[in-house]
């Protein structure tokens, strides 16, 4: 398969850092987590969703890239608030995750944004392989969590996420 399916700045950041990895074509309208895991069998527990999150209530504004699994929700209120210093994010709409990451939901990874931190739940570092965005709604990637430590600004961060309910079928962007 052809590496030209990845968006670019994920691809030279993949060479850059010396990442390993497999790219995993995927059908656009199929990149959300719960349709992309269902149609091409990956678990969820296997996913890990790239979510930007924004705390715009401060001058200037402060985001994070976070990364968690796709059986856990992200800890904003709390615990991402606490890492970066404010009282009050949320999840950026799909405009400004375009405008900070150059991505689109349903494909936005950490490989290749350099510019903000990234913060990984520890529970991703403890798979032996996970599947994330490619950058686009068309490719992810299959690869080893610990070639993430590779990435500039990456904390690995405990509880930076916590279980879904059993019975919760909503899941955040990716």
């Amino acid at each position: 398969m052809s590496e030209t399916i990845l968006l670019p700045i994920v691809e030279e950041a993949l060479a850059r850092y010396g990442i390993a990895y497999t790219i995993l074509e995927c059908t656009p309208e199929l990149a959300d987590t719960a349709a992309f895991c269902a149609h091409y069998h990956v678990p969820l527990d296997q996913s890990a969703n790239t979510i930007l999150v924004a705390a715009r209530k401060v001058e200037p504004p402060k985001y994070a890239v976070c990364v968690v699994l796709g059986t856990t929700r992200l800890d904003v209120n709390q615990k991402v608030c606490e890492l970066l210093g404010v009282k009050k994010a949320s999840f950026a709409d799909a405009e400004t995750t375009m405008q900070r990451t150059g991505m689109l939901i349903g494909g936005v990874t950490a490989i290749g944004v350099d510019d903000l931190p990234i913060y990984v739940d520890s529970a991703v570092m403890r798979c032996a392989d996970i599947v994330m965005g490619g950058g686009n709604r068309s490719s992810k990637l299959r690869l080893d969590p610990q070639e993430l430590r590779k990435l500039p600004n990456v904390e690995v961060i405990e509880g930076l996420a916590k279980p879904k309910a059993e019975n919760s079928l909503t899941l955040h962007n990716e």
